[in-house]
């Protein structure tokens, strides 16, 4: 008989092919998707090539993914596509997006269907655990590692204990799935959860859209998380109805599984939440935030760059202007987005309120480009992380927040509550 096994550890189990796991076991495992940007592709490419095989081990399942740079900022991030534009042709690669047909990789590979339930997924980028959203381990890897998967499809893991993360309640106005990963974070830590899975549940959460529960598995890496994971259910179903390309596999935690600890939280205790420079833990509710000034507001990227992010800044635009000491930068996450965001009048509002809208790129998230910060400057982001020089200068602040408080703070000219409009 089986020991009782988590979510994380059954998909882990069935790929690595064995009965069953258990914490801090080392096995080595078969990879549904390998994924890399224009950032940490080359390096992976660089690797894969001296390893001296001839081609990727299946090329429906390494995808490439530029978005960091592009539209390509300057020379060198031309470079950079470069390489991948080129191994892409060179392996024909059925999922390599290039610019106008792509998005940033963690809103686009869930859209396409490329990432499904059940899957194990590494990403040489940190934020890959988004896809624990879906129901499938998912995480980032270092370049070398990606390299070898590439060409072998499979890597090596040590398996993670598992925290358990109950969300119960109704979610106040103004609260959404952003406010709570904050919540959590500014809970338990930025290594509150140290190479360990946070499974994310509760009847908030299972009465949330898709949406929200990317944006909360995109930042268990904030908390230290070797990934985010949420038990698929109905939503999770019908989000992957006509849209998975491979058939998905819907795990869920045993009853008796065993957990390194539970943390529960009442969702109607826990108000819109800022993250203060220069930690995602340094959290407060934003009615303590006080007048705290800004210079720019960015709203969009892999933590909320989705429909219904662009819905509620439209929301609360409209019929209003940003500050005029403000400059407000939307970034919607992929094409489509953008194009329904258009369809449904919210670019139009986001526009008419002073705002630039760009195409889908990772932009100022990462210090890339479109909304560098100067030094002194102050921003309201809804990006995920705002360490010190993340988005420019080492004297600039950034603020984490969700989309609401962005847009509201982008109106008042500080940070504000949506209740303040």
């Amino acid at each position: 008989m089986t020991r009782p096994m988590t979510i994380a550890e059954k998909i882990l189990a069935k790929h690595a092919g064995l009965k069953e796991v258990k914490p801090g076991q080392l096995i080595t495992a078969k990879l549904d998707i390998t994924l890399a940007n224009d950032i940490t592709g080359p390096v992976a490419i660089r690797e894969f090539k001296k390893i001296g095989v001839k081609n990727v081990f299946d090329k429906d399942r390494v995808v490439f993914v530029p978005d960091h740079f592009v539209p390509n900022k300057d020379i060198k991030s031309a470079q950079q596509a470069k390489i991948v534009r080129e191994f892409a042709q060179e392996q024909n690669l059925t999922n390599y997006f290039e610019v106008g047909r792509m998005g940033i990789e963690h809103a686009l590979l869930p859209e396409k269907g490329i990432v499904t339930a059940g899957d194990l997924i590494i990403g040489a980028d940190s934020h890959t655990c988004t896809y624990g959203a879906l129901g499938a381990f998912s995480t980032g890897v270092g370049s070398t590692d990606l390299g070898c998967a590439m060409a072998s499809g499979e890597t090596w893991f040590k398996v993670p204990s598992t925290i358990k993360v109950e969300f119960n309640g109704q979610l106040k106005k103004w609260v959404s799935a952003k406010d709570l990963i904050l919540h959590l974070i500014g809970d338990i830590g930025v290594d509150g959860a140290l190479y360990k899975v946070l499974e994310i549940g509760g009847n908030t959460i299972s009465s949330m859209e898709m949406d929200g529960r990317l944006t909360i598995c995109n930042m268990a890496i904030e908390a230290g998380a070797k990934t985010g994971i949420i038990v698929p259910d109905e939503i999770t179903k019908k989000y992957l109805e006509n849209r998975t390309l491979r058939q998905p596999v819907f795990y869920t935690s045993d009853e008796n599984a065993q957990y390194e600890k539970v943390i529960t939280y009442d969702v109607s205790k826990i108000e819109p939440t800022v993250a203060f420079p220069h930690l995602p833990e340094n959290t407060r509710p934003v009615s303590q935030a006080g007048n705290i000034k800004i210079n720019q507001a960015v709203i969009g990227s892999c933590t909320n760059g989705r429909l219904s992010d662009l819905a509620v800044t439209a929301e609360i635009l409209k019929n209003r202007t940003a500050h005029p000491d403000v400059r407000l930068i939307v970034f919607p996450g992929t094409q489509d987005i953008y194009l329904k965001a258009l369809e449904l009048g919210y670019i139009e509002t986001i526009i008419k309120a002073h705002g630039a809208v760009s195409t889908p790129t990772c932009g100022p998230c990462l210090g890339g480009y479109c909304g560098i910060l100067a030094e002194g400057e102050r921003c309201i982001s809804t990006t995920n992380r705002n360490f010190v020089g993340r988005m420019g200068h080492v004297d600039s602040e950034i603020y984490l927040s969700s989309p609401a408080v962005a847009a509201a703070s982008a109106v008042l000219g500080r940070i504000a509550s949506p209740e303040e409009l």
